[in-house]
């Protein structure tokens, strides 16, 4: 048992003098709109010029155990479009400054729907769902299984798209039976949110990269559809239509708003919500990360311009393609399925707290973890771990522990997967990260960035505004319609009163912290045998 300090927080200025500065009364006089559609909720921003979000409105929807009610997710973008946009006009802005939209979205969730009469064939699997556990064992253990992985960048598991499909395939009869006639149509959100905000009758079916890189349907160098890929999963693209493949940013290829009070507006930039985040925290060179901590928590690393299939757990991704000359960019990716939903774990299953943002301070009340360490494999582990059958698991209980030390090691949890993601990082690409860029829920809590600025041994950078995910879709936006043509340009953007939180305890107990976390991992193994899925 280790005694974390306190958090030691300093305040830096990011902006450097050396740098021309825009006008910025110019740049405020333009608007950039922002949806933002993620695992439990659906917010719309409006930025200006500068990156500072001058109105929004956000909509938490049902959650229907890992499924989504893709009417309903559509329905709360419309709604959080008009609340949005009543506020932008309420404060004397004209819709007309507002130059174009982004889209950032949850992304493996995986929707059908039927090409003729547009009815949707069953609710929509979220990104997290495990019930196709057995499906991905048995596939597993066909020829070139271990091939994959090489041509897409992604493991079989039950993280990408292509399980979820096929899971449906196999299990409800009306989509395989709107299969065999031909007729079915598959998307993830985004592609699903863009074919409704264009209008049905104009039927727009695209993906951007950073989507279409999570399907497991694509290959990673081509950046288009691998028919070795396809033949794997049994798909013939002449029965079901796919969408079409589209860089992040782009004039024309997602339309416009077919309706509400910004019909007409075109939308301009499209990106992965994870990918959004990396633009939003400005990562554009290789070697910057970020962290994210929401529903889940994903940690992108920019490796450049050219693909690297990890060897140690992590995923192989698009990071954002801006289109017209620019080459796209890749990154590394280590995803945690359970960050943010284990403190709603302890609110709405065990009544810790009374909100989410009251973690914090149920932690404080006790000074280390009190020997609790928390698997939260609500989902099994994601990377680096990739275990399947692993279950949430509290290891360290007493007649002493109290609920201030679960909350702690709820919190540790996922610093701790973060530190194994970091190291697995440093392996693939040889390099060490020098400071990581959060964001998220939990990116809040100074106290649990503190705690991962310890476990990781590496400052952690926090933003004074956290709607990075929202912001680099604005961004995408912005670069289709020339709001911004070089990078350089956007370099004051959030840039000021940035958080920094220092390591402060020593690599010694670190390393003993780590260890403890290393065994509870190796415990919490093998909850669910074959015997169980009989």
């Amino acid at each position: 048992m280790s005694t974390l300090p306190q958090p030691n927080l300093t305040r830096e200025q990011g902006s450097d003098d050396s740098v021309p500065r825009q006008d910025e009364a110019q740049l405020k006089s333009w608007f950039i709109g922002s949806i933002d559609q993620g695992t439990t909720s659906t917010r719309f921003l409006i930025f200006d010029g500068t990156g500072n979000p001058v109105a929004s409105h956000q909509i938490e929807f049902k959650q229907i155990w890992m499924e989504h009610d893709p009417i309903e997710i559509y329905d709360s973008v419309v709604k959080c479009i008009e609340e949005a946009t009543k506020a932008f006009t309420g404060l004397g802005h004209s819709v007309s400054d507002i130059r174009a939209i982004g889209i950032s979205t949850q992304r493996e969730t995986t929707v059908l729907w039927d090409s003729v009469t547009g009815e949707i064939l069953h609710n929509a699997i979220a990104w997290p769902d495990t019930r196709t556990q057995a499906l991905v064992r048995e596939l597993k253990k066909q020829p070139d299984a271990d091939k994959l992985q090489d041509i897409c960048g992604l493991p079989l598991s039950t993280y990408p798209s292509a399980l979820k499909l096929t899971w449906m395939f196999k299990n409800l009869d009306k989509v395989q039976k709107t299969y065999e006639e031909g007729r079915l149509v598959f998307g993830t959100i985004d592609s699903w949110l863009l074919f409704n905000l264009n209008g049905k009758h104009n039927n727009v079916h695209v993906t951007d990269v950073t989507n279409a890189s999570r399907t497991m349907f694509v290959n990673l160098h081509a950046l288009d559809y691998d028919q070795t890929v396809l033949k794997f999963f049994n798909i013939d693209t002449k029965r079901m239509k796919l969408p079409k493949i589209v860089p992040s940013s782009d004039p024309h290829a997602f339309g416009q708003l077919d309706s509400g009070p910004l019909k007409g507006i075109r939308i301009t930039g499209c990106l992965g919500d994870q990918s959004a985040a990396l633009v939003g925290q400005l990562g554009f060179a290789p070697g910057q990360a970020k962290n994210t901590y929401g529903t889940g928590c994903f940690l992108l690393y920019n490796v450049g311009e050219k693909p690297v299939i990890s060897q140690h757990g992590l995923l192989g991704t698009v990071a954002y393609h801006f289109g017209g000359s620019r080459k796209p960019v890749y990154a590394l990716e280590g995803s945690i399925a359970v960050a943010g939903s284990a403190v709603k774990f302890l609110q709405h299953n065990f009544g810790f707290i009374e909100a989410s943002h009251h973690i914090s301070d149920l932690a404080a009340t006790v000074e280390d973890n009190g020997g609790c360490v928390f698997v939260t494999a609500f989902s099994g582990l994601f990377a680096p771990y990739w275990i399947d059958d692993a279950k949430g698991t509290i290891f360290g209980i007493t007649q002493h522990t109290e609920k201030g030390h679960v909350a702690r090691a709820t919190m540790e949890a996922t610093c701790f997967q973060t530190k194994a993601i970091l190291d697995a990082m440093e392996k693939d690409s040889g390099r060490k990260l020098t400071q990581l860029a959060v964001d998220g829920g939990m990116s809040n809590s100074d106290l649990c960035m503190q705690t991962q600025a310890d476990i990781t041994g590496i400052p952690v950078d926090r933003p004074i505004m956290r709607e990075t995910t929202s912001l680099g879709a604005a961004i995408a936006a912005g670069f289709a319609v020339d709001a911004w043509k070089e990078f350089e340009e956007l370099k004051e953007i959030n840039r000021k009163d940035r958080t920094f939180f220092r390591p402060q305890i020593s690599a010694e107990d670190r390393t003993k912290m780590y260890r403890r976390w290393e065994r509870a991992v190796e415990m919490s193994k093998g909850w669910l045998r074959e015997e169980d899925h009989a």
